[in-house]
């Protein structure tokens, strides 16, 4: 008997892949958490029904998220991670020598476990000396924080659930208040392409454009997310995600990617027009 796991992308259209075998299935205090053995895609993690990651494209999202701050701002040191429990957002910081510490925070230790256990390849890091690990409210952790990153990483679930306070407009301002004076600010901007998902990407930019002096939107094509069309929001006090990449220093401190470039680099802030479009009618 054939087994398949659908993602439900609207109310008519779903991406389905085949199961091999269910590896873990759990309820924790506050999510369904369930790893999956795929045909195609490996190991898929999905939390409340839906598709967080696949082993076979984790790394586009996971390097995208990752590296187009880290070859703008000149010098990090400091990085909070907003989500980020499987590990992936970490496995790429960790690849560079001159960050000194690493803040987590992950509201829910059952993932992180989870993650450390089935998908050890993305959440190896996570052991790394400069990690540590706040499981905490995401909105609640960065009240408290003032002037004390240089990049905050928002790997943020779905807009609803345990995350929905991630998305609001008091913590894109307590992101901005977190940073350093040229602090980078990094979230999931969600897809364009559905009617429901492009409202969050609208709502998402709205909220932080009123927050930041400096906001782009960029993309990345990721084939197990709806519509394989996801944008990421770049904000920053100071640095332009174009005007200030310095591809060449990237370079030359060797990172190993599989998706990203600096010559890519120019080429993702390029957006589609209906894209353009709607995100002009929120500026």
């Amino acid at each position: 008997m054939e087994m398949w796991f659908s993602d439900e992308h609207t109310d008519h259209a779903r991406l389905s892949l085949r199961v091999e075998r269910q590896l873990f299935s759990a309820e924790s205090d506050y999510q369904r958490i369930d790893v999956l053995e795929s045909t195609e895609f490996g190991k898929v993690l999905v939390v409340d029904g839906d598709l967080m990651l696949t082993e076979k494209d984790e790394f586009i999202y996971h390097e995208m998220i990752t590296h187009v701050p880290m070859a703008v701002h000149p010098d990090v040191k400091r990085v909070l991670v907003i989500g980020g429990g499987d590990g992936g957002v970490v496995r790429e910081l960790i690849k560079y020598e001159t960050l000194e510490t690493i803040d987590v925070v992950e509201i829910d230790p059952l993932l992180v476990e989870v993650c450390r256990k089935y998908l050890p390849e993305i959440a190896c890091s996570l052991t790394d000396p400069r990690v540590e690990i706040y499981h905490e409210d995401g909105l609640r952790f960065i009240r408290s924080k003032t002037d004390e990153y240089d990049l905050i990483i928002i790997d943020s679930p779905n807009p609803f659930g345990p995350g929905e306070g991630l998305f609001t407009k008091e913590f894109y301002g307590n992101c901005y208040n977190a940073l350093q004076e040229d602090g980078i600010m990094i979230n999931q901007n969600e897809s364009p392409f559905y009617e429901e998902e492009a409202f969050q990407c609208q709502r998402m930019h709205k909220r932080i454009v009123e927050t930041f002096p400096i906001c782009r939107v960029y993309q990345a094509h990721i084939p197990s997310y709806p519509s394989g069309h996801w944008l990421f929001g770049f904000a920053s006090k100071k640095y332009h995600p174009l005007d200030d990449l310095n591809g060449i220093a990237w370079k030359l401190q060797g990172i190993s990617t599989r998706y990203y470039e600096p010559r890519l680099h120019a080429g993702v802030f390029a957006l589609p027009v209906y894209v353009e479009e709607l995100l002009k009618d929120v500026e």
